[in-house]
């Protein structure tokens, strides 16, 4: 049987992935944190961390306890803090990339922080990441936007993950009002020649759809600049730089439009949690978050 002890001490050393920090956070020695570590390794048979040049990275086997040991303590948290009211709950941990606080999740983390019903942790990270910190146990809930259609089923299909559509949106331009665009109520790929975008950096997926997409159309364009992130994409446009394709959940600044642009996929903003996690303040948040980005 595992030890509780070396399960604790394993997942605050995965979540540092260094033994000096994670060991302080314990109030351990390192030689006694090693020693733990080892210990559990030894009684699992497995090896759960390696050395990977100078850092420190958890084998598929070690990511597989890290979460069941962030389950395990969660549990034992909950449970103290039921049977004696004096603990605290333990936060329910959100993560979500920039566009998806800014213009999707507001209104859920607002009234889920305003209801008492457990803290909130919030992360800024990729939506790959967010997914992955689900995947793991890292985070109780991910959110990310996907494509519609094979991405998103393929996420949907993927055993061991819950996956609630929260909103779709279309990509849409974004334009001046006395822009000669403004006037149409849609636009194709065709309607995009000679113009200067502004758009993420190359590698980003929402680049690499966007020059598919216009290549197929044979259309010429020209980069106005590479920006990351929808508010910087959107300042840009305020400073003239040029125009720019961002998700239709962005507002449009005051005096320009949103032009959408159905050949573009639709994107789908999505929560992901694991399968077997069954919380009851995890399911609040999550039913808040569909009812709000939905417009419920």
């Amino acid at each position: 049987m595992m030890d509780l002890d070396s399960v604790r001490a394993f997942v605050t050393f995965a979540e540092h992935l260094n033994l000096t920090h994670a060991a302080r956070e314990l109030h351990l020695s390192q030689p006694a944190l090693h020693a733990r570590l080892k210990k559990l390794g030894d009684e699992l048979g497995v090896t759960l961390y390696r050395r990977d040049g100078r850092r420190l990275v958890l084998t598929p086997a070690g990511e597989e306890v890290a979460r069941f040991g962030r389950e395990v303590v969660r549990r034992a948290l909950d449970f103290e803090a039921r049977l004696t009211g004096r603990a605290e709950r333990q936060p329910v941990v959100l993560a979500a990339g920039e566009g998806a606080w800014l213009y999707v999740l507001g209104e859920a983390v607002r009234a889920f922080s305003a209801s008492g019903v457990a803290p909130l942790r919030l992360w800024t990270m990729g939506g790959e990441e967010a997914v992955e910190a689900a995947r793991w146990g890292r985070a109780h809930i991910g959110v990310t936007s996907v494509a519609a259609g094979r991405e998103e089923r393929s996420l949907v299909e993927e055993e061991g993950l819950v996956v609630r559509e929260l909103t779709r949106v279309p990509q849409v331009l974004i334009v001046p009002k006395a822009h000669q665009l403004a006037a149409r109520e849609a636009l194709t790929p065709e309607a995009l020649e000679g113009l200067a975008l502004i758009v993420p950096p190359q590698g980003r997926a929402h680049r690499e759809v966007l020059e598919e997409t216009l290549g197929r159309a044979r259309v010429s364009w020209e980069v106005a600049v590479e920006a990351s992130g929808w508010p910087l994409m959107l300042r840009f446009v305020e400073m003239g730089v040029g125009l720019a394709v961002v998700n239709g959940c962005c507002p449009a600044p005051e005096g320009f439009v949103a032009r959408p642009i159905p050949a573009l996929p639709t994107r789908v903003y999505v929560a992901v949690r694991r399968a077997e996690l069954r919380d009851e303040a995890v399911e609040r948040l999550l039913g808040w978050m569909v009812e709000q980005a939905s417009g419920g």
